[in-house]
């Protein structure tokens, strides 16, 4: 199922009686979600990305625009009509009800020509469950159950009805860290074999990277970007797309441009072809380091943190925007741990370079 979303926007109400202003949550959100794909709105919390999830769902009307399912304006449509399924951080399971009986529990209020027998409801139940794994779970209740078995529950009990769209709020936020990777790898999978097009909310660049296709960043009701997750880390459009993506970090640099060259304090980094600048913020993905013995940028190192495969390399510099930098560089490499200075070229595909004064992304070739 085609969503659209068209020049959507939601204002509330502000609780601050000093300020006569209206607070915008979402701002001019315009937006297709193609059919089958599963599409991860990604920011910090306040970005909007759960107050939009509500305004696909029905539970929140927005202020102005429209919502779309296929051809179908369902802008006005109350949240039962709209075939939608939603999943929570709380899993909102009716604790004195078993697995079966808690994925069954849509499919009674079903009425008219789409009534079932209690056969097709218990056999449909069953279905779901194999697809959760779930199906020799089904006579637990939710207390006998892992945080993960709990939610895959509430997944089965939205996937039941077989939904035009299936919306997850922030799925994940209360599992933890092996629980959240098994699961979300659970989500997709299970994604993938409906083919049901899925909006997933989340704070956690990490989980909408791995298993969108496509990410959008949010922040303050405003969309940032919009792209593949792999496309949107590498070509971000400002330096906030930057700072949100990545583990560990981007780091950040002030620098500047003289007679074509990339400047970051009094390091000569790299040739840029771009008119001089006194003054932009130059951005270093982890990876895009190189430990190299006559290398331009010198850091002064603080300290080596080996990780097995990959060496974590702490560092300073003057012209750094945070008090340390993180370098991450392969195992083969040799670090004196005891070397007050460590030094590095830079990978030109993972250095970015960012206007000063709007944070927008400045593109140009590197060398």
């Amino acid at each position: 199922m085609r969503v659209l979303l068209q020049n959507l926007t939601k204002k509330f109400p502000n609780r601050n009686k000093k300020e006569k202003e209206d607070v915008i949550a979402v701002n001019d959100f315009t937006f297709e979600i193609p059919d089958g794909k599963l599409v991860g709105l990604l920011g910090p919390s306040g970005c909007g990305k759960s107050t939009t999830l509500n305004l696909i769902s029905g539970l929140l009307k927005p202020t102005s625009g429209k919502i779309f399912f296929g051809d179908d304006d369902v802008t006005n449509l109350p949240p039962e009509n709209r075939g939608i399924g939603l999943v929570f951080q709380n899993y909102a399971l009716y604790p004195h009800l078993t697995v079966r009986q808690n994925i069954i529990f849509p499919l009674q209020n079903l009425k008219g020509k789409n009534k079932l027998s209690k056969d097709q409801m218990n056999q449909k139940a069953l279905e779901i469950a194999k697809l959760v794994q779930l199906d020799g779970l089904m006579d637990r209740k939710p207390n006998e159950l892992s945080g993960g078995q709990q939610q895959r529950v509430a997944i089965a009990r939205a996937l039941v009805k077989i939904p035009r769209v299936l919306l997850l709020d922030e799925p994940l936020s209360n599992l933890d860290a092996r629980l959240r990777l098994q699961t979300r790898e659970e989500i997709r999978r299970i994604q993938r074999e409906t083919g049901i097009t899925t909006v997933f909310v989340t704070h956690d660049q990490d989980e909408a990277m791995s298993i969108s296709d496509i990410i959008v960043v949010m922040k303050d009701g405003v969309v940032q970007q919009i792209g593949a997750p792999q496309e949107v880390y590498d070509n971000p459009s400002n330096l906030f797309v930057a700072k949100f993506l990545g583990t560990p970090p981007i780091s950040i640099f002030t620098g500047s441009i003289k007679a074509g060259r990339l400047y970051i304090g009094n390091d000569n980094v790299c040739s840029v072809d771009i008119p001089d600048t006194a003054k932009v913020d130059v951005g270093i993905r982890p990876e895009g380091f190189i430990l190299k013995e006559d290398g331009p940028l010198a850091c002064k190192l603080d300290r080596v943190e080996v990780m097995g495969r990959d060496i974590s390399v702490v560092s300073q510099h003057e012209a750094a925007q945070t008090t340390h930098i993180r370098s991450i560089i392969s195992s083969d490499n040799k670090v004196d741990f005891g070397a007050s200075q460590v030094r590095f070229s830079i990978k030109p595909n993972k250095l970015l370079i960012f206007d000063a004064d709007t944070g927008n992304r400045i593109t140009c070739n590197l060398q």
